[in-house]
């Protein structure tokens, strides 16, 4: 249970200070496995812990959707989050892949693991902010317009100026240029986090069909 600490801690600091936890992640992995993430979450459990709140605070929120459809479509609680967490886990790997191959680095598990590790502290509050805006626009009599506008432009907004410094800062590259690199490799992640939920959808509903 020591998440229910550490868990606020990292998303304080990821929030405040995102380009210092991405940095912290890469020196983090040069260190022996026990002794790594000490006084924080590890990247990848902190991405799935905030999904895992983002998924029960959407169900708490009135909606003109049913709630658990989504669940029964799925089978259960878990499949949904693991859905969930590959949907958004495109995002940290755009990135990362970016950035390799603005590098010209050779992609292999090894050299993609310390970029996807930092892209994991600022996906997450991404994700938790991005899917309550989306959640606020499903809110009956269209009550929750524009707190999902603001939401969903918070979201974007903070993520944009993450992604352009940190492109600035490790492909030492202006932020005119970094702007486009991000605009690019978001455009393609969002494609690709579209095309995966459709595909999932698809298939949960035919599972859902053929359980009938």
């Amino acid at each position: 249970m020591s998440w229910l600490l550490f868990y606020p801690i990292t998303m304080w600091r990821s929030v405040l200070r995102p380009l210092y936890m991405m940095r912290y992640a890469d020196t983090e992995l040069a260190d022996r496995p026990e002794d790594q993430y000490e006084d924080t979450l590890s990247p990848p459990l902190f991405l799935l812990i905030t999904l895992l709140l983002s998924q029960g605070l959407s169900g708490q929120l009135p909606s003109v959707f049913d709630p658990n459809e989504a669940t029964r479509q799925l089978g259960s609680g878990s499949n949904l989050l693991i859905a969930r967490g590959v949907i958004f886990g495109v995002y940290p790997l755009s990135m990362a892949v970016t950035l390799l191959r603005w590098k010209q680095v050779r992609i292999t598990r090894d050299t993609l693991r310390p970029p996807f590790f930092s892209q994991c502290y600022v996906a997450a509050p991404f994700a938790f902010i991005l899917v309550l805006g989306i959640d606020f626009f499903s809110m009956p009599q269209e009550k929750g317009i524009l707190p999902g506008i603001i939401a969903v432009a918070v979201a974007l907004g903070w993520y944009a100026q993450a992604q352009i410094r940190w492109f600035t800062r490790d492909l030492e590259i202006s932020a005119i240029k970094a702007t486009i690199t991000f605009i690019g490799a978001f455009m393609i992640a969002t494609v690709a986090a579209l095309s995966v939920a459709v595909m999932i959808n698809l298939d949960a509903q035919s599972f859902a069909s053929g359980a009938r």
